[in-house]
């Protein structure tokens, strides 16, 4: 087989990357609950304290706001940290750590200070596992200045991006989601980066743009192809990163197909797709021919029992429903 053609889950081509950028960077290191010798909850550093040692795989106590704090004094002082918050629901014990502090930093000091830091972390539902272990949070980081919010949606991506993230010299918040760990695509073993800002048209499509991130994407990609069978032709856009977001990719494609449904996991309300309605509303008013609809999830905790958590997360009902309601509705109407 091919290495262009290799086939790897999500999680592995996650280890890939922080092992390939540890082993040409011995500046830096990684931090957090349980990703040493057990390898993560999900894997993700499996066998990288066998390679690079306890001195640069730290394992921490239970202590978000710590870890977090240590990270960010590492990288101000000319390191490399990866930052691994088991649960995007525990970043609340130390958002005064990320926000206040590492979000800052290089503002408030001139730029004389650098904090070269990717907090690592994955959130959404479909497991089951209750309001505290399954919220989707990255419009509350993508608020504050001074972050960048990267939020892959496979395999080829989640390598390309995390390299990106290491790399870059600001803070970034890499959220990934549980249920994408064990999916499976195409990496090729030859290096790449993937560049930030730049969205990814999944489907070109004429009738109707749908723009999604992360595990949304993969149901977004099953109406498209339901709508296929309609005769609806779908445009679907993954944004990738939410800062910075590429809004004039989305913006050409509203142009082109006149109408707009914007889909994430997060609490519909006052969510990061009521930016983007508002930025294209402002730059393309005239090409739309529909209201622009959002299908987030409902705005109540996540249920712990499946059943419920399944009508409260977006699923393919609730999206065919908004693609139809933007395709025989119009303006004014």
């Amino acid at each position: 087989m091919s290495t262009n053609n290799r086939i790897i889950t999500y999680a592995e081509a996650l280890n890939e990357a922080i092992y390939e950028e540890m082993s040409s960077n011995d500046k830096i290191i990684v931090l957090g609950e349980d990703i040493g010798e057990y390898g993560g909850v999900f894997n993700v550093t499996k066998g990288l304290i066998d390679k690079f040692g306890k001195e640069r795989i730290i394992d921490t106590p239970i202590s978000e706001a710590a870890f977090a704090g240590a990270g960010i004094g590492a990288a101000m002082t000319g390191l490399k940290p990866i930052v691994e918050f088991m649960w995007i629901d525990f970043t609340f014990v130390a958002l005064d750590q990320i926000l206040n502090q590492g979000a800052k930093m290089a503002y408030m000091s001139g730029g004389q200070t650098k904090v070269p830091i990717v907090f690592r972390t994955q959130g959404g539902g479909g497991r089951g596992n209750g309001a505290q272990h399954s919220q989707s949070l990255e419009t509350i980081f993508a608020h504050i200045p001074g972050i960048k919010v990267v939020v892959p949606s496979n395999p080829y991506d989640a390598k390309g991006l995390l390299k990106t993230a290491i790399r870059d010299n600001c803070p970034v918040m890499f959220i990934e989601n549980k249920l994408l760990y064990n999916t499976k695509g195409v990496v090729p073993e030859e290096e790449y980066t993937i560049p930030f800002g730049q969205a990814n048209v999944v489907t070109e499509g004429s009738d109707v743009t749908i723009v999604s991130i992360s595990r949304s994407v993969q149901v977004c990609e099953k109406v498209v192809e339901g709508l296929k069978e309609q005769g609806i032709n779908a445009e679907l856009i993954d944004i990738r990163t939410l800062v910075p977001m590429d809004t004039a990719t989305v913006i050409e494609s509203v142009k082109k197909t006149n109408r707009l449904v914007i889909v994430h996991e997060a609490a519909e309300n006052f969510g990061w797709g009521s930016e983007l309605s508002s930025i294209v509303q402002e730059a393309a008013f005239d090409y739309l021919d529909a209201p622009i609809k959002r299908v987030g999830s409902l705005h109540v905790p996540i249920p712990y029992n499946l059943a419920l958590e399944k009508e409260v997360l977006p699923n393919e009902k609730r999206i065919i429903e908004a693609v139809e309601e933007v395709l025989y509705t119009k303006v004014g109407s």
